[in-house]
């Protein structure tokens, strides 16, 4: 035998459905959202060049050449 149902079961069912269906909809309408595109650090050498540890190589060695 399958026990019957409680109120308390049921309502506990309904509420989850009712929080997960809007879960479902926040999620899609979030994804739905154009987003400003990213701005891409540059290629290769470049993107070393610009690194702060590399700036912070290239005023050392100046120092030490001075």
């Amino acid at each position: 035998m399958t026990p019957e149902p409680t109120p308390s079961r049921f309502r506990s069912f309904l509420l989850g459905g009712i929080i997960g269906g809007v879960a479902g909809l926040a999620a899609g309408t979030a994804r739905a959202r154009k987003r400003e595109p990213r701005e891409l650090p540059p290629p290769g050498l470049a993107a070393f060049e610009d690194a702060p540890c590399f700036r912070e190589t290239l005023r050392e060695e100046a120092r030490s050449q001075a």
